[in-house]
């Protein structure tokens, strides 16, 4: 893109979306994007209370306006009708904020929380719309409609989207910088590993992932004779599996016990985490499969079953086609299997050397910085 990097007045961002961290991520990113560029931005967020967009924005120090919303769902619920009734109230919500806030340029990053801001930005301010799986999403196809841009992550969407939308960019889906910046030694020292010793970190997104939870679980302790776990089993609020993991942890032989370690959540030693590991066994939502391309870690994605168009094993598809990746399905993905998966990529060093190589070309590490000058673009043009 050739979008002039410099303005005289501040940007007016409006951010419209969230939900998971999937959609909130890439927003973030830009946001960081634009700060290190010097921007000047007056920047806003519109979203749900129930979902994790609040908080993240709060902690980026962004002003947050929550309004009301209603999921979009592709099956028959009860539910479904309750929350149409959100979604106009969500509209005219909305409309307020952005008509009060005047922003040059509105980005999307989709869930169903981003509609009504959408529709409300009609006529108001141009919209850029963007979809972080290699499907477009249900909320993303119909923010298309009014959006000025949609930008897609993988070039496959974006052939795919170019024969409804009439301008499609691919700018691949942000992640933080910062991800990059990851350095080995500190990820080991932060939870006691072993240099020396091959690292695994399992995760099953902010939520975990209990059946990823329970196969690893079986193949444990026998696993820690050849490797070390690091193991993110989401909150105690999500699944019992952090308290079960840690009382078996207490049976084992001091040696393994101090090559395992399990924990709720990872915060800012995500970086060094992914620096350090030498295998990664988690879902395939958008936001993991970006990072793990950018930072080409060889991994086993074992995408959630059921998920919207079946968009997390198009996700993994992206890596696993390319040899950046191995593809289990859930229910291949048995205790053994897995293992047996996994002592094959400890065996073979240089195959996951070529995995690495392969994430890597895949990446677009840039994509924060195109998706910002898309945005700027934009609102140059209004």
């Amino acid at each position: 893109m050739n979008a002039p990097r410099t303005r005289t007045a501040p940007l007016r961002l409006l951010i419209a979306g969230g939900g998971t961290g999937g959609h909130v991520l890439p927003a973030l990113a830009v946001v960081e994007e634009f700060r290190s560029r010097g921007i000047r931005l007056d920047v806003q967020w519109i979203g749900s209370l129930a979902g994790v967009e609040k908080e993240s924005a709060e902690r980026a120090g962004i002003p947050f306006v929550s309004i009301q919303t209603g999921k979009l769902r592709r099956y028959p619920s009860f539910q479904t009708l309750t929350d149409a009734g959100r979604i106009p109230v969500g509209v005219i919500q909305a409309r307020k904020a952005v008509s009060s806030f005047k922003p040059d340029v509105v980005l999307s990053t989709g869930g169903f929380v981003s509609v009504p801001t959408v529709l409300a930005a009609k006529g108001i301010a141009p919209v850029v719309t963007h979809e972080q799986t290699a499907i477009l999403g249900l909320a993303t196809r119909i923010d298309a409609k009014v959006a000025d841009v949609l930008a897609v992550s993988w070039d496959a969407t974006g052939e795919a989207a170019r024969k409804s939308h009439h301008r499609v960019v691919v700018t691949g889906n942000p992640v933080r910088a910062s991800i990059r910046d990851g350095n080995a030694t500190r990820g080991f020292a932060a939870f006691g590993f072993d240099p020396g010793l091959p690292l695994v970190y399992v995760t099953g997104g902010a939520r975990g992932a209990s059946p990823i939870n329970t196969r690893i679980a079986a193949l444990l302790p026998d696993l820690l004779e050849r490797c070390q776990v690091l193991h993110q089993t989401g909150p105690e609020s999500a699944n019992g599996d952090l308290a079960d993991l840690r009382e078996r942890q207490k049976l084992w032989p001091e040696q393994l016990r101090k090559r395992y370690h399990a924990v709720d959540f990872i915060h800012d030693e995500l970086r060094d985490v992914y620096a350090a590991a030498s295998v990664i066994v988690g879902r395939a939502g958008a936001g993991t499969v970006a990072e793990l391309a950018v930072i080409g870690v060889p991994s086993i994605l074992i995408p959630l079953p059921g998920a919207g168009g079946d968009e997390q094993t198009l996700n993994a598809r992206m890596l696993a086609d390319a040899g950046a990746a191995v593809l289990l399905t859930q229910e291949n993905a048995t205790p053994e299997r897995l293992g047996k998966t996994l002592d094959a990529l400890f065996s073979d060093p240089e195959r996951r050397s070529r995995m690495s190589a392969t994430g890597r070309r895949l990446g677009k590490p840039d994509a924060a910085s195109n998706l910002a000058d898309v945005l700027l673009s934009v609102a140059r043009g209004r």
